[in-house]
């Protein structure tokens, strides 16, 4: 490993925090240190001359002082981020800023463990430093790597660069069967001291180094994502019983002779939604979203419910499903699959031909889907094929068109952001690469989900209403703006874009003719919108839209309702996929828990349970980003020296980055690369230009690019100028 370079003016001040409130002689600190004479003087002068700069201390007539200020020295608590360099961050509640952690000061944090920090004075006035003094709780239940036997009795593992940045050892009891160069998980044994390596155990072996399943399975485990569930749990949702109780049947809407379809991908086994449609003498639309009753099956504080709680989402990698529920109920019964009575958690809508739901039930259903739909299937018949279901299924086209028009006129943002799918080999190799084509079948079910979710959150808003009418309440009931005490509820909340993001994407988009323009800070939609549209015009819109997506802040689960901004919604929450999203769950039991007139959880309890979805959600969103990166650089090395044309869709002063047309791959060509002149970053131009020859690459240009190389640990893709 690699020793630390320890800087003396660092020395000064670990010396001065031990006595922070003396003033120290300049000749006792450097008689301390055991300098030589001549050189070690100018050292130390050149030392404190720098602390001065820098305000960390005060100097005053041959003596030295810590800086005070309001932090120094105080304590706090929070989560640590390490870097790949070794330093890291501590977000800490109640400080505008995360505290940075020199790498020397971050003890034996790993990446999310909470931790305590004595705050340091700032070597630099924009930054609060810390020293990390304690791991109160570790973050991660476990970590991936790959697996090195350094002698007889000597195992080692080298940690993947998102796991952790630290080696770590094995004793010879703990390998638990791992061979040498095979990806493993393990977790942390011991760390007994910053200056010697942690100690690991094995878990599980995942597979030889650079095999498809290694590479997948690293991927999940990199993101505290494990595939397989464990035994006691598959074990009880086998014993789950598959027939519906009589007195289900009779408690319920029997609505199995409705006309109910299901519309997924090709290849779905979980269908959680089903549709059907009506119009009414009056011309109004009787639309109803008909989703698994997944809380009758899944019952709350079983072993089921705490291993779908900890999961909070199934994983949708490009090779397969991680599914939030074992695939006995995923796939089986809970799923909405054809010719089957199945228990339904329906929304039922009644929407004038100008989009308003003017009346609607909630209610719970038993269903049996007459036929089980692809989007393909379905956009055959919106363009004029003949099907027993072709009038519904144009009805909800009509329906839906009219939807998504009306919502993009009253600010929903217009996002489309490309979504690659590969033909793989029965090993898992990439045969092919292509961008997934939006269909207006796509449209039809999105609009439809869109409605039932707005109208489920609304119901709730109702409710309150009618409380308050019918109940003298004090001032707390009468102000609880979230509903703390009056029907807490689970939203599915967006809130505004940064400002300064913002107009990072209309300096990008500038030299591509496109005018956006960020005043005073603020965006509409209908700006955002147009933006969209003229970027829909230019060979970068993918990559036009994937920057305004990341100017957005996340979408999160919270009771604290304020909105959905992407949307253009005042109240959301995710009610229709309950068999892949814990929060959908939530939803389900809250409306039927409401229904009865009991208490469902608390504003607390769906503070925390919100605040843990999001975060698995993002983890999942990494995982799916990742094997989706993973696939395109297989494909990509089995094209190396091969052309192809493509866009650049990023300039920096280290290169340029090209997407490729047909594939959306994206891959680099590093500035060292291009060896004709000696290229200079013009970033307000967002190009690349030749001191010399006056070459340029552009932002937006058209380009033809070698593939040279391509790193599968790394995920990287490296192009040249095909003229190369």
């Amino acid at each position: 490993m690699k020793k630390k370079k320890v800087h003396l003016e660092d020395l000064i001040l670990e010396m001065l925090q031990r006595h922070p409130d003396s003033w120290v002689s300049e000749d006792a600190l450097m008689s301390a240190f055991k300098l030589p004479r001549k050189k070690g003087v100018q050292r130390f002068e050149r030392a404190i001359r720098k602390l001065a700069e820098k305000e960390s201390i005060s100097v005053k007539k041959g003596k030295i002082k810590l800086k005070t200020s309001a932090n120094n020295g105080k304590i706090v608590e929070g989560v640590f981020s390490g870097t790949r360099h070794g330093s890291g961050y501590v977000k800490v509640e109640g400080l505008d800023q995360d505290v940075r952690i020199p790498a020397k000061f971050t003890h034996t944090a790993l990446d999310k463990d909470r931790v305590k920090v004595t705050l340091l004075p700032g070597r630099g006035k924009d930054r609060t430093e810390g020293k990390i003094t304690d791991v109160l709780e570790r973050g991660k239940r476990f970590f991936v790597g790959t697996f090195r036997k350094e002698g007889k009795n000597a195992f080692m593992i080298i940690p993947d660069e998102k796991s952790a940045t630290v080696e770590f050892f094995v004793h010879p009891d703990n390998v638990n069967g791992a061979k040498d160069r095979e990806k493993v998980t393990f977790r942390l044994v011991d760390w007994m001291h910053p200056r010697s390596l942690p100690e690991a155990e094995v878990l599980e072996v995942l597979g030889k180094k650079g095999s498809n399943n290694a590479a997948i399975l690293s991927i999940l485990a990199e993101n505290e994502l494990q595939a397989a569930f464990p035994h006691r749990v598959e074990s009880f949702a086998e014993s789950v019983a598959r027939e519906i109780p009589e007195k289900e049947y009779r408690r319920r809407n029997d609505i199995r002779e409705m006309e109910v379809f299901t519309i997924d991908p090709h290849d779905a086994k979980d269908f959680d939604d089903a549709l059907s449609i009506e119009v009414l003498d009056s011309g109004n639309y009787y639309l109803g979203v008909h989703i698994a009753d997944v809380g009758y099956y899944v019952q709350q504080g079983s072993i089921l419910d705490d291993e779908a709680r900890e999961r909070a989402t199934s994983v949708y990698l490009v090779d397969r499903v991680i599914p939030m529920l074992p695939e006995c109920l995923s796939n089986g019964v809970c799923s909405l699959r054809p010719n089957e009575d199945k228990l339904a958690h329906s929304c039922f809508m009644e929407i004038t031909p100008n989009g308003k739901v003017v009346n609607y039930a909630i209610d719970e259903t038993v269903i049996n889907s007459s036929r089980r739909f692809t989007y393909e299937e379905v956009q055959e018949i919106i363009d004029g094929k003949n099907n027993p279901h072709a009038e519904s299924i144009r009805t909800l086209a009509g329906m839906s068109a009219m939807l998504t028009k009306q919502r993009f006129n009253q600010g929903s943002i217009n996002l489309d952001t490309p979504e690659p799918r590969f033909r793989l080999d029965e090993f898992g190799k990439p045969l092919g690469v292509f961008v997934k084509e939006r269909l207006a079948a796509h449209r039809l079910v999105e609009e439809c989900m869109l409605m039932a979710n707005k109208t489920v959150s609304k119901h709730i808003s109702l409710l309150r209403e009618q409380k308050k009418q019918k109940s003298r309440q004090d001032d707390a009931d009468q102000n609880d703006k979230y509903g703390k005490n009056n029907y807490p509820f689970l939203y599915r909340i967006h809130d505004r874009p940064d400002p300064e993001k913002l107009k990072n994407i209309a300096e990008n988009v500038r030299p591509l003719g496109i005018d956006f323009r960020v005043k005073n800070g603020k965006v509409n939609a209908r700006e955002i919108n147009s933006l969209i549209t003229q970027a829909n015009e230019t060979r970068l819109k993918y990559a036009i839209n994937e920057l305004i997506l990341r100017s957005m802040a996340k979408a999160v689960y919270s009771p604290k309702n304020i909105g959905h901004y992407g949307l253009g919604f005042k109240e959301y929450s995710h009610f229709t996929s309950p068999i892949r999203r814990y929060p959908d769950l939530i939803v389900h039991r809250l409306l039927k828990q409401y229904s009865a007139g009991i208490p469902g959880y608390s504003f607390r309890e769906l503070q925390v349970l919100g605040d843990h979805c999001s975060e698995k959600e993002k983890d999942a969103v990494i995982a799916e980003r990742d094997s989706i990166k993973l696939k395109q650089v297989e494909f990509m090395s089995g094209h190396i020296g091969e052309d192809f044309a493509g866009v650049i869709s990023g300039v920096t002063e280290k290169g340029l980055f090209v997407i490729l047309d047909e594939s959306y791959c994206e891959g680099m060509i590093a500035v060292r690369e291009l060896d004709d002149d000696f290229y200079v970053y013009e970033q307000s131009m967002h190009q690349l230009r030749g001191k010399n020859r006056g070459k340029i690459y552009r932002l937006g240009d058209e380009i033809n690019i070698k593939v040279v190389r391509t790193d599968i640990e790394q995920r990287q893709i490296d192009f040249l100028p095909a003229s190369k």
